[in-house]
This record gives C-alpha cells, structure tokens and sequence, in this order.
C-alpha cells in the first residue's frame, strides 16, 4: 500500500479551452489532443467538448443536441418539437466507433427556428421560449435530454475519457473558431452521457472543475426563476446562473466575475474608487444568493468570446498562454503545449480575477 506523499492525487477533472481572436478555424483534434496530458485528472465517467462557429451553414438556426433512450422517445419528442418550431434539418449526430464508449443513446441534433405564431400567442422572445423549451424537455420528457441548444455552436460529450470522445464524435472533421473541453471526475453523482461537461444552455458553455458548497443556496434562488436543475450537479447551475445574469439582468462579464466570485467584504471596504466600492457592494447585496463559494476553475464559452474564471482563493488549477492570434486556457501547462510548443505569457490567474478574450468584431 502507497502511503501519503507516494502518490499523486490530482485536485479532480481538467479543463482546457483555446480561441482564435482573428476568428480563424480549427479542427476539433486540436483541443481533443490537448486533454491527452492530463488524463489522469479524469476517470473515464465523463468528457465532452463545446465548439463555436462549427455550424456556419446554419448559423441563424437553434442547434438542439438531444439524447433519446429510445426511437419512441424520439418520435414523441419530434412530435412535441413541431408543434413549436420550424425544423430545417434533422439528423443523428455522426459518430465513429470506440471500444471505450459503449451504451451510447440515439444521439440526434435538429436545426430550428421558433414559429413566430407560437412566439406572438405566448408573447415571449425566441431566448426565453427556447429556454422553456429545454427546461419542458428535461424535466417533463423521461429518456429525453436536450445538451445542447445554441446558434452555430454544439456541445458533444458522453461517458468516458474526454480523448476518446473526441474521437468517437468525429470532432477532426468539424472546425470553429473557438473550443472548450473537459474531463470529469465525479465526487457526488455517478457518471451518466447528459452529466459530463460542458453544460449548456442557449449560446452560453459552461466546463468546471471544482466543488461547489453553495449548490443548495445557488439552486434555490435560480429555480425561482423558472430554471430547473434536474441532474443534482453543481455544473449545471453554475450554467443557468450564468444566463439569468447575461440574458435577464443584462450584467457584464466583468460584473458577473464580481458576483459569482465577489470580493471578500474588507478588499470592498479598501477599494479606493467610490464608484466601484459602492458597485462591488451592490453586486455582493443584490445577488448574494449567487455567490459561487468552493473550490472551482472555469471556463464560460459564448458566441465571440470565453470567460475563465477561479474562485477568490485560487483553490483549483488554471494557467493561461497566448501565441499570435490565439488564446489557451487550461488546467495545466502541459495541455497548453500540446496546442501550441511555444506557447508565450503562460500565467496563472489570480483568485477571482476574470481572463476575458473576444474575438474582433466582424471575425467570425
């Protein structure tokens, strides 16, 4: 038996993520080859990728990833959706076989518009409708599962190691201007396809490493807002926090990191600048149920850009590196070599401190 100090235990999970600022295209086998050094920070129980700018074809169409369990389940459920959209094109999601995957679902995707009569007879935008959409399927549609419900973007994950799962989705054939990746290492709920990272919802991905304490405080106040948080996983509402600030309170990035990592009270009272003294006291007042505490590193992947993100006391891993055009994050250097060997201005973040980066308007 190994005693203490013989053995490397690595602090759960890896995240990676790069991004182009220029807009320019690239193959998912880049980020699928970056999560192959880290893969003792996975168990096998969960990977998965998000790419943006992968669907320019349909890039005015709701992409919706589901899982069904069964072809009925499936039939009901396209029932169900042309009752509220236009489907333009609907499809199973091309997969190769890999021994290391196995009972996958029917795994099916379906590019769609709202019907602007069902939008005018509820009076809702086409966000919150297919917002609602989701959440119906996913609660009220048992061995239905929507993963995935963004424009020119797509979340692909599943059971097993994050390299494999790449492979098995074909991501060498797709390209975007900008990945996320994560493999997971599940401490409270088993491993299953619709609770690997990323989470999504709309354009907005959410990949995490870490333990969130105030799971039970951040759900209950984000399910009064319609939000239902059916997979007992603190990812998944650390994803629709995310969307209740951007889409519904409208705050900037830069403003939800002050939040969801706010500042402890005594660096607030020392802020010299009145003006951000009393909007740092406001953000903690006003949305202290959404306080993020735990150890966590993330990434927020959205149409144009990525948010990273560590607790206020860095408690998880996260490094940054830059080479031209592009931008990588991840959970250790390593991952980041991969991507690029002479990566420059590798950095870890400080606890707290947002890494931003868009891409240049017009670029993709």
């Amino acid at each position: 038996m190994k005693t203490e100090g013989q053995v490397r235990i690595p602090s759960g999970c890896a995240i990676a993520a790069v991004i182009s600022r220029d807009g320019n295209k690239m193959s998912g086998e880049m980020i699928t080859n970056a999560m192959k050094p880290m893969h003792d920070r996975s168990n096998g129980l969960g990977g998965g990728f998000a790419g943006y700018g992968i669907y320019p074809e349909y890039k005015d169409f709701y992409a919706l990833h589901l899982f069904y369990n069964e072809r009925a389940t499936r039939k009901s459920c396209e029932a169900f959706l042309k009752e509220r959209f236009e489907i333009v094109k609907s499809e199973i999601i091309p997969t190769r076989k890999v021994p290391s995957i196995t009972d996958e679902p029917i795994i099916w995707r379906y590019f769609v518009a709202p019907l602007k009569s069902v939008l005018a007879s509820l009076q809702l935008d086409e966000k919150e409708f297919v917002v609602r959409t989701v959440m119906k399927i996913n609660t009220e549609m048992p061995g239905a599962y929507v993963f995935s419900s963004g424009k020119n973007m797509g979340t692909f994950k599943a059971v097993g190691f994050p390299e494999d799962v790449g492979v098995f989705y074909k991501l060498d054939e797709y390209e975007g201007y900008s990945w996320t990746s994560h493999g997971r290492y599940p401490t409270n709920t088993p491993g299953w396809w619709g609770g690997a990272h990323p989470f999504t919802l709309l354009d907005n991905s959410i990949v995490h490493n870490g333990e969130i304490s105030s799971y039970d405080a951040n759900r209950r106040f984000i399910e009064m807002f319609g939000y239902k948080c059916t997979l007992q996983t603190d990812t998944e509402v650390i994803t629709y926090i995310m969307d209740y600030l951007t889409r519904i309170q409208g705050l900037t990035l830069n403003e939800i990191a002050s939040v969801i990592a706010a500042p402890f009270w005594s660096t607030i009272e020392a802020t010299a600048d009145d003006e951000e003294r009393k909007k740092l006291t406001y953000l903690r007042t006003a949305f202290s149920s959404l306080l993020v505490t735990g150890p966590f590193s993330i990434v927020l992947g959205f149409n144009g850009g990525l948010m990273a993100l560590n607790d206020r006391l860095k408690l998880r891993s996260m490094v940054v590196g830059e080479k031209k055009d592009l931008v990588f994050i991840a959970s250790e250097e390593a991952a980041i070599r991969i991507m690029e060997p002479n990566a420059e201005n590798i950095y870890a973040p400080a606890g707290g401190e947002p890494v931003i980066v868009r891409v240049k308007e017009g670029a993709f």
